[in-house]
């Protein structure tokens, strides 16, 4: 007991957990009190249970196990929560619980599955007990099969989804355990009741002995359908009418049938893949010779096809094949078998197979012609299965073409191919555009002179009556006479519909009688829908002729009867002796007597009387047939008299009028109308006639009658005014149901008439047409001529930009407003049409031979190409064509895959091509090709799918979007996951759906490919999905794809489902809104006759109220459904009238009290909960309407934006009621500033600004309460990407410093600063530095210190924008407090107190100027300061500064000038309106604002002085050397900006330059710069090493981005070897050591973008080592090494790379040895060899094996002849060098060199080592005696060096050793000078020179490429160093020793190498001297005019003489 007394304390949920299976127990029934016990299914105590459910059902003890599933299914009855744990417990049910013995626990297990299909899990339950038809247990199988069937006996089939439980109901069969396949057996039976022979297509592969049992059981069944016992929570309605009908008894069959869902057997069936299986050589054998072999072929393809499901796939070669046979074999067996083939490829694919139909239909249609019975029976079948897999309106091109064959037997079944296929239509399917059509050509049958031909027709035309009834097929059957009516009739009554269906003219006969017996029920009907109106029962019994059309349609129309009598009025001709009889009985007798007298005057009151009984006449009285034959009785309509002929002319208008007026009387009079229009006298008579006869019997006919009447005959007049007649009432009516065919050819014979007032009227004709038909119209008279073409063409332009007008005039009706659906009808039927399709259209399918399809999908590309350009002329050529277009659209298929883009591109052009040459036609091809376009949407190439999405607009112009939306295809196009794809259908569908008045229901297979790509990884494709997402919903609706969630997972359905919620309310709006405010009915009728009157899209005719403008007639002939909800609406009107707030006392008061003891939520929160929204809709409930409320809670943003307008509208009148309820307005529009909708936002910011206004005024002043609630959210916005919004919220805040004390509102600010939103940031700093202005510091709160601390802190920002705004407010303090600032704002680094100090400086000059103006604003009071709205605005532009510099356009002196007068406009009046800063021009030496485009200017051209003549130097202005120091100032800024701090900055700087760099015509200005640039490069790389790959706050990805553009710019210049050579030894020694050391960061080293990084130098390296100097680069190597053999050397890694380097440059050495100055490399040996002497290196180490190498290898390429060049080595003793390659070339002479080399060598030692010493020394001797004296000291040096080079070996030390140091330098220069002289080497050997101008070497290699500009700005450079630039003139000889002298005195100097830092300074104080020394010239220039000759002809001078010395270098060079 003591254990029970433990866990008899704990609470419930630990009781059932407990390990005592007697806890559990008590556990489980205290929880079962529980669950009954609690009420609100809501209720948290749910939630602690949610965990354990499984647990309860999975229990271990079968006692507790008992009480665990009662609790469970109390719990799954009563929980909201429990759907969550539905797939859990359900597993747990099936593998626990099913397997008990006991059947209690099944029977709860069952109930717990069953209760959880109640709750709208039913597809997970199914799910796990399909699961558990797997288990081994047969227990588990059994209860599971049994709970499927319960399942489905209480759900029905709509619940339980029985595909597929179908699939594995066979395997049950298979079972071994007799109880499985026995519960198999009542499931079975259990799914026939619902679906009945749906089923056995699924069971006929089972045990036949239990398919017979199944049978025997199947016939016992009840007949009756079952019906749903049991329903969903979703469905209590369906619930409560099911009880209702019971209590009420049973209902009629047909509303049972109803509630059972239609089963289809094709859907239960597994797609069986045939493609795969078919034999391989089949399309071989299938093209063979001997029949047998194509038989067996076909036999495989026919045993495959006649699975009745197929797999989909790309059958087209398969159909291709078969329509061959089916064409073209002459077996007649084998045709039979093809179609057969064909036929079980339609069945089994359906609408799959809807793609290659178009193919195959004419093919059938034409073999036809075959007589034998078994052929056309299997053509029959084939051609009808075909048909179900399209619809009729695709084939009917291909049907019609073939009506007119001359063969019978093909007319004869295309006819009763039409018969059966009307069978499967219904008044949808069959619209008046298809059927008018077919019936044209079935008429055209009828009267043929074959039997069975006309027996064909009549079925066919009987078929369409009975399916869309009589009265839609009436019109088209006027001319057939009653035998041929009654004969279709008859047929008609024949028909009998599939499926019992019911036609449109159903019940025929009986309800004929029955309507004609009792006419005035129908009367009665009829008033019951309109006003009552005079109707005209039934004809005169006299009347001849077949009965009228007005018969009632059946009930299945679901509209009210119509009238007896129909649009058109149709009578035979009466003979005239009946004419006389029934005018005598309307008309005086006088009259008649009179009417063809001889006295004229007696005419006229016969004609007087006539007008009279016809104006008193009765409508159905009036015969008008007999009126208008009396009118044309003699003298009729040749009247002399005018007077009678205009009463005569006016009678005729009066009965049209008046009258039922046919087309058979209009068909008397017309003539007379047409002789007498153009009459001056009666012509406007005869016009109201004929206006009178269109009203009457249709503009359309009246037209085409009129035309060809008046082109009949020759008078020009009445051609003329019937033209202008005809453009009138084109006016008057509109265009609808213009036969334009019917009249254009009498257009084309008036245009060409040779009366030019014919010409005339045609060509005001055609400006009207083009009104209604626009462009296309032009293409009936392409073929005019030029000058006619011209006048029309004119005309149009006349008319372009102008509407057709709303129409006048209407067709009379019989006075049945309901007719007037039947003539909207009509009217969409004709008006619909496109206008192309009354083009004439060629046939091209003979041209698409198979020779050209073959071409088309030849191996060879070229062929490819050739066969499409071959069709796009064929296209080209036939400019409109047929539908029928052969083989070409699976040849054009296979090109949109093509490899070759390009032809995919052509291939794409010729379908843009296709579209607009086939215009609707097209439709037949969406499916072959339409949707291999959508494919190509995927390429990754984006020229690619512009192509395509291209292509695919025009298809869908001429298509129209049903087409591509019905089917599986673009479900299968979406499923794909391309993100290209994806994004770029559904963009498209996207901008589609919207404009569909509705869609197919096949969309909604797309949801599921939707959903996914809503989770998309592509982040674009998931935006698209999103916009997509409301377009879909329009169509689908919300319910259906909140439905469509419940396949997803848990996680992604969460998700998606508040996507869905956010689509909602974004969703666009449906037309169904604006019935249900206007009455059920009479908006759609508006909106139809809207439709008719205006020529407007099918997609715009849908909700339109302004037709109520339009038709007002109609409009106030509304049944009373319609008014009623139209005085609901205005009740609510008033409703609205009424104030829109409650004045209610002291509630603001409480709600702020309420607030602050925290009764309720403080409005504080980052996003807006739910709890938030409920707790302002309770209190808004208090002080609001209703409405108004319930407007701006409702999730439709259209329904806020006009609630805000009412707001707005009020504000006035209902302030003081605002201010009460402000605290809740501003919350609202805080919930406002989070949505993204912008029009809700602008309308925000609208009231806003408004309401600010209003309180300003009414002086009211913000409470603390209410700027919590508002301002915090307001800064939000202020950093909107929209610059309007942020315009606005800037408007506001200044607005609410004017409410609010601005010193609260800093606090805000500050806050708003510390925002991860840059533009909030920068936004919130610039109002800071505005409050500070206007109301100086005691608006800084809490703190001015501890504020402007904060602030400064924001310098140091990444963004630039956040940076400068923070330097303006420092500045504004400083404006306001002086240097106090700097105190203030505290500590700050080094760079952003150099930004600051700058910034100071600059605003001081402005605040100089600006002094007045600002005098001015601190008069003004603070409240008056902020009064502009846009101030900060204006303040904000003022002081932006540029953040880039245009490279090439402007200098930056000019951009500093412009900017600084800038500011200066922006802050103080300028008092003249063009006044000039004179001090600024004469300090600015530019004569131009703006520098022109240095790309455009070709300088090299421009400094050549031989091929620019001396005047044409002299008028160039500005001076050269100006325009290039601009362009070099230009780049010098750009590159300064490369080393800047700033990230940012380098990277744009950097940016800049790589454009440069990458254009060829641009790259040659950055020579002379290239120095500069690396430098700045140089001293960036170290800034990132030692400042940002430190700072732990700067962005990493940042860094990687700054090192991509340093390397991207330095591989673009080292790409340049121009350029390239420029770098000089210092730089690239600083640049390749700051590469190695990037290369050795371990920082960069270990992040991914790092190693990119390190690769890209890696090839850097390599660039800099081959295209740079090779003797700057081998010579920076050396030093490099120097350096690291030193006490300070680095790494090792380092000194290896540096090694590795050198290596390579040596296994190049053969191919650069020539280039190289090797003077230069052994002097860099000798100070390596010098600093580390033998001792050193004699140790084995790397660095000395690598200078052996390099000496050796220089040895092999040159010689001896490397002895000669130590001209740079002042004392060779000072290093081992010269003995080393003394030693080296002796060891390897012999075994390398030249021969000639190698003969002097030997030559010369051989003469050294054959002549005694003693000689050698006397010779010598004598040489320097010669040195010595002054006479002959040239010749001795000369014999000196010419000694030399014979005995290379000699040893001048012992000579030189006794002498000064004078006179060895005066012997070693004086060898030196020689050597130049002999060898045309340059003088001047200066390595500091060399260092920063490249060797004079390199020079000579590529002087070719080098332009003049160069080497004069070289040699400028050079002379200003060594002072020699300071003379006028440079090109006089007398300067010439000066020069020498200076060069000279430096040969002294020991040569150096250039830091990179030395050469900074250089170029930057080169630039200073090059400006002042321009400066002077420019000053002195006109003083005097010589000077600029003597400039103009310098460079020449230097020119010329550079020139010749390089010319000298390339001579010893080669």
């Amino acid at each position: 007991m003591g254990d029970d007394s433990e866990w008899l304390k704990l609470p419930i949920d630990q009781k059932c957990e407990h390990k005592v299976w007697k806890a559990r127990l008590n556990g489980y029934e205290e929880a079962l009190q529980l669950f009954n016990r609690i009420t609100d299914e809501k209720s948290p105590e749910w939630g602690k249970y949610l965990g354990l459910i499984k647990k309860f059902v999975t229990e271990s003890n079968a006692v507790a196990q008992l009480k665990g599933l009662e609790a469970a299914l109390a719990y799954v009855e009563n929980a909201h929560v429990a759907v969550k744990t539905a797939g859990d417990v359900v597993s747990g049910v099936v593998t626990k619980v099913f397997n008990q013995p006991k059947a209690r626990a099944k029977e709860l297990g069952t109930d717990i599955c069953l209760m959880y299909i109640e709750m709208e899990k039913a597809e997970v339950v199914q799910d796990e007990l399909l699961k558990g038809l797997d288990n081994k247990n047969p227990k588990i199988v059994v209860a599971c099969i049994e709970t499927l069937r319960k399942a489905l006996s209480e759900f029905g089939s709509k619940i339980v989804t029985l595909k597929p439980v179908v699939k594995v109901l066979p395997k049950q069969f298979e079972s071994r355990e007799k109880a499985v396949r026995d519960e198999a057996k009542m499931l079975a039976v259990e799914i026939y009741k619902w679906i009945r022979d749906a089923l056995k297509p699924s069971l006929q592969n089972i045990n036949s002995v239990l398919l017979k049992e199944l049978e025997e059981e199947w016939v016992k069944l009840p007949t009756s359908p079952p019906k749903q016992s049991r329903f969903l929570r979703s469905q209590q309605d369906l619930k409560a009418k099911f009880q209702q009908q019971q209590a009420q008894g049973e209902e009629s069959g047909e509303e049972e049938e109803d509630t059972v869902a239609a089963v289809d057997p094709y859907e239960l069936l597994e797609a069986v893949d045939i493609l795969s299986k078919l034999p391989k050589d089949f399309y071989d054998k299938i093209e063979a010779k001997k029949w047998q072999e194509r038989k067996e072929a076909l036999e495989a393809v026919e045993s495959l096809s006649k699975n009745p499901k197929l797999e989909s796939g790309d059958y087209g070669d398969l159909v291709r094949a078969l329509k061959k046979v089916v064409g073209k074999d002459a077996n007649v067996m084998l045709v039979s078998m093809a179609a057969k083939c064909l036929a079980g490829l339609a069945s089994g694919l359906r609408k799959k197979f809807g793609t290659y139909a178009g193919q195959v239909v004419p093919t059938i249609l034409e073999k036809f012609k075959e007589k034998k019975l078994q052929v056309v029976q299997a053509l029959q079948e084939a051609i009808d299965a075909i048909f179900l897999t399209t619809t009729l309106q695709s084939l009917s091109d291909d049907v019609l073409a073939v009506m007119d064959n001359k063969n019978p037997s093909i007319k004869q079944q295309a006819s009763l191919f039409l018969a059966r296929s009307f069978r499967h239509c219904t008044q949808a399917t069959l619209p008046k555009s298809v059927l008018k059509p077919f019936c044209a050509a079935l008429v055209k049958q009828v009267n043929d002179s074959a039997p069975e031909v006309r027996d064909a027709a009549f079925e066919a035309l009987g078929t369409a009556m009975k399916v869309v009834g009589e009265k839609a097929v009436n019109p088209y059957l006027a001319d057939l006479d009653k035998l041929k009516l009654d004969k279709i009739k008859e047929c008609a009554d024949k028909v009998e519909l599939p499926g019992g269906k019911k036609g449109a003219g159903g019940g025929g006969a009986v309800e004929k009688k029955a309507a004609s017996k009792a006419p005035p029920a129908a009367e009665a009907q009829t008033k019951s829908s309109a006003p009552p109106k005079k109707t005209s029962g039934a004809a005169p019994s006299k009347s001849a002729g077949p009965p009228k059309k007005g018969k009632p349609v059946s009930a299945s129309s679901g509209k009210p009867k119509k009238n007896m009598e129909s649009k058109d009025f149709t009578e035979s001709e009466l003979p005239v002796e009946v004419c006389e009889e029934r005018a005598a009985e309307v008309l005086p007798a006088s009259c008649l007597e009179q009417l063809d007298s001889a006295n004229w005057k007696e005419r006229l009151a016969s004609m007087e009387e006539f007008q009279r009984a016809v104006e008193t006449m009765d409508k159905v009285a009036m015969p008008c047939q007999a009126l208008v034959k009396m009118l044309a009785k003699k003298p009729g309509w040749k009247e002399t008299n005018f007077q009678v002929m205009q009463m005569k002319l006016h009678i005729v208008a009066l009965i049209a009028q008046r009258g039922q007026f046919s087309k058979t009387s209009a068909s008397i009079v017309l003539d007379g109308l047409v002789d007498k229009v153009g009459d001056i006298k009666c012509g406007g008579n005869a016009k109201e006639g004929m206006t009178a006869i269109g009203e009457a019997c249709s503009l359309p006919w009246t037209a085409e009658q009129v035309v060809s009447l008046a082109f009949a005959q020759k008078n020009p007049k009445n051609q003329a005014e019937t033209l202008n007649w005809l453009a009138n009432a084109m006016k008057e009516f509109g265009f609808t149901g213009i036969n334009v065919k019917g009249f254009i050819n009498n257009v084309k014979t008036a245009l060409g008439a040779t009366n030019p007032a014919v010409r005339t009227a045609a060509i005001t004709l055609l400006g009207v047409m083009y009104l209604y038909m626009g462009a296309p119209l032009r293409m009936f008279f392409e073929d005019e001529k030029p000058a006619l073409l011209s006048q029309i063409d004119a005309a149009f332009e006349k008319m372009q930009g102008q509407s057709a007008p709303a129409p006048t005039r209407f067709t009379k009706k019989t006075g049945n407003e309901d007719e007037c659906d039947t003539a909207e009808e009509q009217d969409e039927d004709v008006g619909g049409q496109d206008i192309m399709d009354l083009l004439p259209r060629t046939e091209i399918s003979d041209k698409i031979t198979s020779d050209l399809v073959s071409k088309i999908e030849d191996k060879n590309w070229k062929t490819r190409k050739e066969g499409l350009d071959e069709v796009a002329a064929i296209i080209s050529e036939a400019k409109f064509i047929t539908a029928n277009i052969g083989e070409l659209p699976l040849a054009l298929k296979g090109r949109l895959s093509d490899s070759n883009k390009i032809l995919v591109q052509q291939s794409l052009t010729i379908l843009q091509q296709l579209a607009s040459a086939m215009g609707t036609g097209l439709k037949q091809h969406v499916k072959t090709l339409g949707f291999p376009i959508i494919t190509v949407l995927g390429d990754s190439k984006p020229n690619v799918r512009a192509a395509a999405m291209a292509t695919l607009q025009a298809w869908v112009e001429q298509t129209g979007m049903k087409e591509w939306l019905e089917g599986e295809e673009l479900s299968e196009e979406l499923k794909k996951e391309n993100p290209f794809l994806r994004q770029e259908l559904l963009g498209w569908l996207a901008d589609k759906l919207p404009t569909l008045r509705s869609a197919p229901g096949d969309l909604m297979g797309c949801v599921p490919n939707l959903y996914a790509c809503l989770e998309d990884r592509n982040g674009d494709v998931r935006k698209k999905a999103q916009d997509a997402l409301p377009t879909f919903m329009m169509h689908l609706g919300y319910d259906k794809m909140n439905k469509a969630t419940g396949k997803l997972k848990t996680s992604s359905k969460d998700q998606v489902l508040a996507m869905l919620e956010k689509a909602r309310a974004v969703m666009p709006a449906k037309p169904a809104p604006p019935a249900k405010t206007g009455g059920a009915k009479g908006p759609s009728e508006t909106s139809r006759g809207a439709s008719r009157s205006q020529a407007v899209s099918e997609d715009a005719t849908d909700n339109k109220p302004e037709a109520k403008k339009v038709r007002g007639g109609v409009a106030a002939k509304k049944s009373a459904t319609t008014k009623k909800p139209a005085a609901k609406g205005m009740k609510d009107d008033e409703d609205r009238s009424g104030p829109l707030f409650i004045l209610i006392h002291n509630a603001k008061e409480q709600r702020i009290k309420e607030e602050k003891q925290l009764k309720i939520l403080k409005w504080n929160f980052i996003t807006p909960r739910d709890e938030y929204l409920e707790q302002l809709k309770t209190q808004m409930s208090t002080c609001f309407t209703k409405w108004l409320q319930d407007e701006l809670f409702h999730l439709d943003f259209q329904r806020h934006v006009k609630a805000i307008s009412v707001m707005i509208e009020r504000l006035e009148s209902e302030s003081d009621a605002t201010i009460s309820c402000l605290d809740l307005i501003l919350k609202w529009f805080t919930l406002r500033f989070f949505d993204t909708n912008t029009t809700v936002l602008m309308k925000v910011m609208e009231y806003l600004k408004l309401l600010f206004t209003m309180l300003d005024r009414e002086n009211y002043h913000l409470t603390e309460y209410e700027a919590n609630s508002f301002v915090p959210y307001l800064l939000l916005k202020v950093g909107e990407s929209k610059d309007v919004v942020r315009k606005d919220v800037r408007a506001i805040l200044s607005m609410l410093c004017k409410v609010y004390p601005a010193s609260k509102v800093f606090p805000y600010l500050m806050d708003g600063t510390k925002s991860k939103n840059s533009k909030q940031r920068a936004e919130c700093l610039e109002e800071l530095g505005c409050l500070i202005e206007g109301y100086g510091m005691n608006v800084c709160q809490p703190a001015p210190a501890k504020s402007l601390k904060e602030i400064a802190g924001h310098i140091g920002d990444r963004d630039t924008s956040v940076r400068n705004a923070a330097l303006n407010t420092v500045v504004a303090v400083y404006n306001v407090c002086g240097d106090q600032v700097y105190k203030l704002i505290g500590n700050l680094s080094d760079k952003d107190m150099s930004m600051l100090e700058e910034r100071i400086k600059r605003s001081s000059a402005r605040k100089t100027a600006a002094a007045p103006a600002k005098q001015s604003a601190n008069e003004r009071s603070p409240r008056d300061h902020s009064a502009n709205p846009n101030g900060t605005f204006l303040r904000k532009s003022a002081q932006e500064e540029p953040n880039k510099l245009k490279l090439m356009y402007r200098t930056y002196r000019i951009q500093a000038r412009q900017n600084a007068h800038h500011s200066e406009s922006s802050h103080m009046p300028i008092p003249k309106e063009f006044q000039l800063d004179l001090d600024m021009i004469e300090m600015d030496q530019s004569r131009v604002n703006e520098l022109p485009d240095l790309v455009q200017h070709k300088l090299d051209e421009l400094l050549e002085p031989i091929v620019i003549p001396e005047p044409k130097m002299r008028t160039i202005s500005p001076h050269l050397d100006d325009l290039h120091n601009s362009t070099a100032s230009t780049i010098n800024f750009v590159i300064s900006q490369v080393a800047s701090g700033d990230i940012n900055t380098s990277i744009q700087a950097l940016a800049q330059i790589d454009e440069v760099l990458w254009q060829e015509n641009k790259a040659e200005v950055m020579s002379g710069h290239i120095d500069q640039f690396l430098i700045a490069t140089i001293m960036q790389l170290r800034l990132i090493n030692n400042t940002h790959m430190a700072d732990d706050r700067l962005d990493k990805k940042v860094i990687f981005k700054l090192y991509s553009c340093i390397l991207g710019n330095m591989l673009s210049l080292f790409s340049l070897e121009s350029l390239a050579r420029e770098a000089s030894m210092g730089v690239l020694k600083d640049l390749i050591h700051g590469l190695i050391t990037l290369i050795l960061d371990s920082r960069v080293e270990d992040t991914e973008e790092g190693q990119q990084v390190i690769r890209s130098v890696n090839i850097l390296v390599v660039k800099v080592l081959e295209k740079s100097d090779q003797t700057n680069i081998i010579s920076a190597l050396l030093v490099m090494l120097q350096d690291t053999m030193g006490p300070t050397a680095g790494s090792p890694m380092f000194s290896e790379l540096v090694m590795k380097c050198l290596w390579r440059l040596i296994r190049h050495l053969p191919d650069t040895i020539n280039s190289i100055n090797l003077d230069r490399i052994l002097f860099d040996v000798h100070n390596i060899m010098k600093a580390f002497p033998k001792e050193k290196l004699k140790q084995p180490n790397v660095t000395h094996r690598t200078l052996k190498t390099l000496l050796h290898t220089l040895c092999k390429l040159t010689g001896a002849k490397i002895l000669d060049h130590f001209s740079m080595i002042e004392n060779r003793n000072e290093s081992e060098l010269e003995t080393y390659l003394r030693r080296a070339v002796k060891h390897s002479g012999n075994l390398f060199g030249s021969k000639s080399d190698r003969g002097n060598e030997k030559s010369g030692l051989h003469m050294e080592d054959g002549m005694p010493k003693a000689k050698v020394h006397d010779i010598l001797s004598e040489i320097f005696k010669k040195i010595g004296s002054k006479e002959n000291t040239k010749e001795g040096l000369t014999e000196l060096y010419e000694y030399k080079q014979k005995c290379t070996d000699v040893d001048l030390e012992p000579f030189l050793k006794s002498t000064s140091p004078f006179f060895q330098s005066y012997v070693e220069r004086g060898l030196r000078m020689i050597e130049s002289e002999r060898e045309g080497k340059p003088r001047i050997q200066n390595p500091a020179v060399t260092a920063q101008h490249a060797a004079d070497n390199s020079l000579s290699s590529n002087d070719e490429d080098l332009k003049p500009a160069v080497y004069y700005e070289r040699l400028k450079i050079l002379r200003q160093r060594q002072g020699l630039e300071n003379t006028r003139s440079i090109g006089g000889g007398d300067d010439e020793p000066q020069q020498r002298a200076a060069i000279s005195s430096l040969l002294s100097s020991k040569p150096s190498v250039a830091s990179s830092t030395d050469m900074l300074h250089s170029k930057l104080s080169q630039l200073k001297e090059s400006r002042e020394l321009h400066q002077q010239e420019h000053n002195t220039q006109p003083r005097s005019p010589s000077n600029a000759h003597i400039r103009s002809a310098s460079p020449a001078a230097n020119l010329g003489d550079l020139k010749k010395r390089l010319e000298r270098i390339k001579n010893n060079r080669e």
